[in-house]
C-alpha cells in the first residue's frame, strides 16, 4: 500500500514537472506577466485630457514625457540591474516594482494637477525594469524566439486592450484622473497569477545549454568586454532599434489622435482589433526562426525579417497615398514596425550570443538599445515643442515613417555586412557549436 502511494505521489510530481516545462507553460506565464504590466503602464493614454496645459505645453504630452523619462531611466539602471541579477530574485523583483507603480497610480489620482505628472515619472522607474526580469525566464532556450515573439506580441495586444479598458472605465464615467489606478487595480490579480506560474517555470535544460549557451549574470568587466569586441555591429542594431522606438512609441502613444486624424471615430474596440491582426502576424514571421537550427542563418534571417519591416513601412505610406485603406494603413504600419522591433527582442541578440558562446545575457543587450530608444523618443518629444509646427499628429507620424525606413534599411544593411565578416572563425562562420568548457557544463 505504501509503495504504491509512493508510485502514484512520483507518476503526480512527473506529470507536473512535465507540464511547468512544456512551452505553453512557460509562453502563458511570459506573455501573461508582461501583459499585465501594461495595465499599469498604457491606460492613461486612452484619455485625451484635453482640458488642461501647463508650462505653455500639453498636459498629455507632459504626462507622456514624465512616464517616458522615468521609463528611460530603468532602461539605463537596468543595464546594470538587469544584466546580473539572479534568477532566484526576479519574482520578488517583478511584484515589488508593480505593487510600487500602482502606489504611484493612486497617488496620480490623489495629487492634483499639474503636480501629478511627477506620479507618473515614478511610475515608469520601476515598469521599466520589468521587462528584463521576464525575459530572464525565457532566453537560452531551445524554443526562445517563440517564446520572446509571444511575450513582445503581449505589448502588442495588451497596448491596445489596456486603452481599450481605460476608453471603456472612462465612458462609464470614471475620471480622467482616477482612470489609470482603477485600470491598473483590475490588473493585480491576474498579475499575482501569472507571476505565480513563472516562478515554478524550469530553467533551461543542459540540452538547450548545449545548443544556445549558458546565460549567466554578468559583472561590469564582462559587459564592457562584449560591447568593444562587437561595437560597430551592435551600435547599428542599436540605430535600427531607435528608429523603430520613434515610430512605435508615436503610434502607440498617440493611437487616439492618429485614428481621429484618419477619420475614425474614438471607439475602444478599433485599438484592439487592429494589434491583435499586428501580434499575430508576428508571431507567426518570428516564430519562423525556432524551425532554424543553425545559429548564423537564424541571425541572418532576423536582419531580413527587420529589412521587411522597413520595406513594408515605405511601401505602406506609398499605399495610403494611393488609396489604401485607413484601417490597413494602421495595421501595415504597426506590422512594418514591429518586425524589426520584435527581431531584435527574439532572434538577434539571443542568436548572436548563442553563436558567440560568449559570457553574456539578452537582458544586458536590449537594455542597451531600449534605453537610447527611449531616450530618443524623449528627445523627440521636446524637439516637437521646441521647434513648433502646424502639422498633425498623422502628418508626423507619416513623415517619421518615410525617414525611419530609409535610414533602417542603411543601417540593417551595415549590420549584416559587419556580422557576416565578424562571426567568422579560420574563414568558416561560427555556427554556436562549442565545446562543453566554454558553455558551462
Amino acid at each position: 500500500m505504501e509503495n504504491s502511494t509512493t508510485r502514484q505521489e512520483f507518476e503526480q510530481k512527473t506529470r507536473w514537472q512535465k507540464i511547468i516545462a512544456h512551452p505553453a507553460w512557460v509562453l502563458v506565464a511570459a506573455f501573461g506577466t508582461y501583459f499585465c504590466m501594461y495595465g499599469f503602464r498604457k491606460p492613461y493614454t486612452a484619455s485625451a485630457y484635453a482640458d488642461a496645459s501647463f508650462f505653455g505645453i500639453d498636459y498629455k504630452i507632459l504626462l507622456i514625457i514624465a512616464q517616458t523619462l522615468g521609463y528611460v531611466t530603468a532602461k539605463w539602471l537596468g543595464i546594470k540591474i538587469v544584466s546580473q541579477i539572479k534568477p532566484q530574485q526576479r519574482i520578488s523583483g517583478i511584484l515589488g516594482l508593480i505593487a510600487f507603480a500602482e502606489l504611484m497610480l493612486l497617488l496620480f489620482g490623489l495629487v492634483p494637477r499639474p503636480w501629478n505628472i511627477c506620479c507618473l515619472f515614478l511610475n515608469g522607474l520601476p515598469l521599466g525594469v520589468v521587462f528584463g526580469l521576464v525575459l530572464g525566464f525565457v532566453e537560452g532556450r531551445n524554443n526562445t524566439e517563440f517564446l520572446i515573439a509571444g511575450l513582445c506580441a503581449s505589448f502588442i495586444v495588451s497596448d491596445g486592450v489596456s486603452k481599450s479598458i481605460g476608453s471603456l472605465l472612462l465612458g462609464y464615467g470614471v475620471s480622467e484622473n482616477w482612470m489609470p489606478a482603477l485600470a491598473g487595480a483590475i490588473f493585480l490579480i491576474p498579475t499575482l497569477i501569472f507571476t505565480t506560474m513563472l516562478a515554478v517555470t524550469p530553467p533551461p535544460t543542459k540540452a538547450d545549454i548545449k545548443k544556445r549557451s549558458a546565460r549567466n549574470p554578468m559583472d561590469a568587466n564582462d559587459r564592457w568586454r562584449f560591447f568593444l569586441k562587437y561595437a560597430p555591429g551592435l551600435i547599428a542594431v542599436t540605430l535600427v532599434y531607435l528608429f523603430v522606438t520613434l515610430t512605435r512609441s508615436i503610434r502607440a502613444d498617440f493611437a487616439v489622435e492618429l485614428w481621429t486624424g484618419l477619420g475614425y471615430r474614438k471607439t475602444p474596440q478599433l485599438f484592439t482589433q487592429s494589434e491583435l491582426i499586428v501580434s499575430f502576424g508576428i508571431i507567426i514571421v518570428i516564430g519562423l526562426a525556432v524551425l532554424i537550427k543553425d545559429n548564423f542563418k537564424a541571425f541572418s534571417f532576423s536582419l531580413l525579417i527587420s529589412l521587411a519591416g522597413f520595406l513594408i513601412l515605405l511601401l505602406t505610406v506609398l499605399g495610403l497615398n494611393l488609396g489604401l485603406d485607413k484601417f490597413y494603413f494602421m495595421v501595415l504600419a504597426g506590422l512594418g514596425v514591429y518586425m524589426p522591433y520584435v527581431a531584435v527582442h527574439a532572434i538577434v541578440f539571443e542568436r548572436l550570443i548563442a553563436i558567440t558562446r560568449e559570457r553574456a545575457n539578452v537582458g544586458f543587450l536590449m537594455y542597451i538599445v531600449d534605453s537610447v530608444g527611449y531616450t530618443g523618443y524623449i528627445i523627440l518629444m521636446f524637439f516637437r515643442y521646441l521647434v513648433p509646427s502646424t502639422d498633425s499628429v498623422l502628418s508626423i507620424f507619416i513623415n517619421i515613417c518615410v525617414c525611419m525606413g530609409i535610414t533602417g534599411v542603411l543601417a540593417i544593411a551595415f549590420s549584416f555586412i559587419y556580422f557576416f565578416n565578424k562571426l567568422k572563425v579560420n574563414g568558416s562562420r561560427v555556427t554556436g557549436v562549442a565545446s562543453t568548457q566554454s558553455i558551462g557544463i
